[in-house]
């Protein structure tokens, strides 16, 4: 079974709590605190393995977790990290956020088209601070610690695309199947009524010293890039290929079709799927030409072609920018004009792999660049005024903050609001008016709006956290 399309749920591990401990000892009189931190909680990965053909690992089983963080301990001993959880996917991958209640795609995550290549795509919680980390000249003996972060979670969307360096594209029954199967080694289902194929299949092709992985696409219908039939799920694996090998009937097959009018409609398909598809080189390939009594329908063919490139540079075929179309004559059942079909299609994907390697970009590294985003959006907090008194204030940060406080715990709170004061949020709760006494509501917790003090050392140190 090939499946390319799935949606999945996933959790990374939650932090682990730190410790709120001291030395307790016979010989060691008023001994300091030594609470150890939490473990951080495992990452949700995804990873592109090119050992990997399809996602139909994940077609009944939807959800994923990581492992959490354990807690801390006293006499320093910090909790041991989650395991992360691995999750093995095709290379040609695309992750996207999915919409929980509507099933509707949001931001793209990543593009997996490297082996190797890796995102995470639901990040472990933090581990809570033991009391350790909040000693100052002022404060010797802190009685607090933080708990635990939650853990990210949530649904994505895996689309896998074909990696392939030229697919073969045409109506249902011009015998793609029988061409991958005489170029290469793949063995796909073959046989003379229409839909025979139902999922893509790939085959290396190798001509000389040159080589490269074609792709049989099923047969594409009218109305294909409006999803009628099997069409989206069909047209999403030619985007990434680099070249094309249209192919034709000469036969008009059972149903009798015109070629030039096929090949018309495979194109406007195309276009009308995705723009730059229809500008994507194409060698059109004439198969059935074993065929008795086909010569005037390939001469026919070959004219359309030359006319609609003329057409392209308004009929004059000395513009520089006029290119001869590239036609080859087979057949898949005796062999004819295979071998000289396949030189032609390596030569030519070679040399779309050398201009693309010469105008490649640095290559992007998404686990780098989705963690900045990540961390700009955790950043950021929004304060919005309810009306009597009464603000609400809301940012990642700002409710991890509140989430690893201990509300029973006067001193932990006293922290809490030097840390909110620290990020900019008692300046914001001002500017939105807040005056002294007025309620403060994060995340279902509500406080009285004071200014906090902050001293030097708390200063320091709440710079340092943040900078982690």
């Amino acid at each position: 079974m090939f499946i390319d399309q799935v949606r999945i749920h996933v959790k990374a591990g939650d932090g682990g709590a730190g410790c709120m401990s001291f030395r307790r000892e016979a010989h060691v009189p008023k001994g300091g605190p030594d609470g150890g931190d939490g473990g951080r909680g495992g990452d949700v990965i995804l990873e592109a393995d090119q050992s990997v053909s399809s996602l139909i690992e994940y077609r009944f089983k939807h959800h994923f977790k990581a492992s959490r963080g354990t807690h801390g301990r006293g006499s320093r001993m910090h909790g041991a990290n989650g395991d992360d959880r691995i999750l093995k996917v095709p290379v040609g991958t695309l992750v996207r956020f999915s919409d929980d209640e509507t099933r509707e795609t949001g931001a793209i995550i990543a593009d997996l088209t490297h082996d190797g290549e890796r995102v995470i795509v639901a990040k472990g919680g933090v581990g809570g601070r033991g009391n350790i980390h909040f000693v100052t000249s002022t404060r010797r003996a802190p009685a607090f610690a933080e708990l635990g972060e939650p853990a990210e979670e949530g649904w994505i969307e895996l689309e896998m695309k074909l990696m392939a360096d030229a697919a073969l594209v045409g109506m249902p029954s011009v015998g793609k199947s029988s061409l991958i199967a005489r170029m290469s080694a793949a063995r796909p289902k073959i046989a003379d009524y229409p839909f025979t194929t139902l999922v893509p299949n790939l085959g290396m092709v190798r001509s000389g010293d040159l080589s490269f992985v074609a792709a049989d696409i099923p047969g594409l219908i009218e109305g294909a890039a409006a999803g009628k039939g099997l069409g989206h799920e069909f047209l999403r694996h030619i985007e990434r290929t680099a070249l094309l090998l249209h192919v034709l009937d000469v036969t008009g097959s059972y149903e009798g079709r015109d070629p030039v009018e096929d090949y018309k409609q495979i194109n406007k398909e195309l276009a009308l799927y995705a723009s730059e598809l229809a500008q994507r080189p194409q060698i059109v390939v004439i198969n059935k030409v074993d065929v008795p009594d086909t010569e005037k329908t390939v001469q026919r063919i070959k004219a359309h072609l030359r006319q609609e490139a003329l057409n392209s540079v308004g009929g004059n075929e000395f513009d520089p920018a006029y290119r001869e179309p590239v036609v080859f004559c087979v057949s898949a059942v005796t062999g004819q004009g295979i071998e000289a079909l396949a030189a032609a299609t390596a030569t030519k994907v070679n040399e779309l792999r050398e201009a693309a390697a010469e105008n490649e970009q640095v290559n992007v590294q998404y686990g780098q660049v989705w963690e900045h985003k990540r961390q700009e959006r955790d950043r950021e907090f929004t304060v919005r005024n309810l009306g009597g008194g009464v603000f609400a204030v809301a940012g990642k940060a700002v409710e991890r903050m509140v989430i690893q406080t201990e509300w029973d715990n006067e001193e932990a709170i006293a922290f809490l609001q030097r840390r909110l004061e620290h990020r900019g949020v008692e300046k914001a709760l001002v500017k939105a008016g807040a005056r002294e006494g007025d309620e403060i509501r994060i995340l279902g917790r509500a406080f009285a709006f004071e200014s906090a003090l902050i001293d030097e050392e708390d200063e320091q140190l709440l710079a340092g956290e943040e900078a982690l």
